[in-house]
């Protein structure tokens, strides 16, 4: 069973919002899910599978400025500041301290709800610390 998870950091890669899909799904879904989420922002920082117009609509009519690159199969390139995209690596550090506790790595619990649960309480540490 795999799993994919989304998550919405702070600017010191401390997660503040956690969503689950199964593998096999789009990542639109969880960034359908977690566009309602966002407080005041001014940046959104993203990886290439978030990079959908209706997406940077919506983070637009909120006020949020995306930094997502453009999906290779674009037609039309996207500009994106690359230099701040840089910083993404705080994320994906935050996912790498996620996935040092071995519950959430080898994910233990087949029930999502479980599961989500288990991330919380590893990500309440990873804030805490």
């Amino acid at each position: 069973m795999n799993t994919k998870r989304h998550a919405v950091c702070d600017s010191h890669g401390r997660p503040l919002n956690l969503f689950v899909t199964a593998g096999q799904v789009s990542d639109y879904i969880g960034a359908r899910a977690m566009v309602s989420s966002l407080t005041k922002v001014y940046w959104l920082l993203g990886d290439r599978g978030y990079d959908a117009d209706w997406f940077r609509e919506a983070l637009k009519n909120k006020g949020i400025r995306a930094c997502i690159p453009g999906r290779k199969q674009r037609k039309k390139p996207v500009k994106y500041d690359k230099h701040r995209y840089k910083r993404r690596n705080r994320i994906e550090i935050m996912f790498g301290r996620l996935k040092d506790w071995r519950r959430v790595e080898t994910r233990y619990d087949r029930c999502p709800k479980v599961f989500l649960s288990a991330i919380a309480l590893v990500a309440l540490v990873i804030y805490w610390l």
